[in-house]
């Protein structure tokens, strides 16, 4: 495989990554208390906020978002990070090319996990409650920060399948899984500062929901599809032919 390919391969997993973040925080498992948490991490009520907001209350948002996002990605990049490692000791342990291998793994996890965030499979483990619950408001940005911290390492039923299948993504491809986990957290940002703004569209969004995870979880299926027959290097090439078939029209 040439140097482009795999940079191709890798901005596919990085897109997928980011997508895979967005669909984390839409989740029902998210989504619906996320004005209970900036209630919560800012002390301003859940009506306040989603009414009109003044230049003080946005800053306020803005500011604890940032804050709880950073405690969020510690967590999770060092996670990608942790996997990334893992996956390189387990790699140089075994003999041969075992990376087809591996990514059929992942493929099959990826594959139950979309059916399972689609809901069409029950998995009565997953569906336990991991989330932490705090019985003291926090006290200033430090507060909201380990908010953060507590949110990502106590994972959702949602949460955990799709950032689940992320980790074991960067596992298959040591020295670049941070990449995946990076994205992830980007996806994740996005969304939720977005919405910082307009907490009202929560509802609409939250009504909806179910049928956003069946798209998210399809698309979790296909992808681990495409890792367990090995297609990622043809879509690569796919891709490459595309983009110069275009290059080349647009000079022409």
């Amino acid at each position: 495989m040439g140097a482009i390919e795999a940079e191709t391969m890798l901005l596919v997993g990085m897109m997928l990554a980011l997508g895979a973040g967005a669909l984390s925080f839409l989740s029902p498992c998210v989504l619906p208390i996320f004005p209970a948490y900036m209630s919560y991490i800012t002390g301003i009520s859940v009506k306040e906020l989603q009414g009109d907001h003044d230049t003080k209350i946005r800053g306020q948002l803005l500011s604890h978002s940032m804050f709880f996002l950073l405690g969020v990605s510690l967590v999770f990049i060092g996670l990608g990070a942790g996997a990334s490692f893992l996956g390189q000791w387990v790699q140089n342990l075994l003999i041969g090319d075992t990376g087809l291998l591996i990514q059929r793994i992942v493929g099959i996890f990826i594959i139950f996990m979309g059916l399972f965030v689609a809901g069409w499979i029950t998995i009565p483990t997953l569906m336990k409650e991991k989330r932490l619950h705090y019985t003291k408001k926090p006290v200033g940005f430090m507060g909201t920060f380990f908010v953060g911290l507590g949110f990502a390492a106590g994972w959702t039923p949602c949460i955990g399948p799709i950032f689940g299948s992320i980790l074991l993504l960067a596992a298959s491809n040591p020295g670049q899984g941070v990449f995946y986990t990076m994205f992830y957290v980007i996806g994740f940002a996005l969304p939720f500062i977005i919405l910082t703004f307009f907490l009202g569209s929560t509802k609409w969004i939250v009504r909806h929901s179910g049928v956003i995870m069946k798209v998210g979880g399809a698309l979790m299926v296909i992808m681990g599809l495409v890792l367990f027959l090995g297609l990622m290097p043809a879509i690569s090439t796919f891709l490459l032919d595309l983009i110069d078939d275009t290059w080349m029209s647009q000079l022409g």
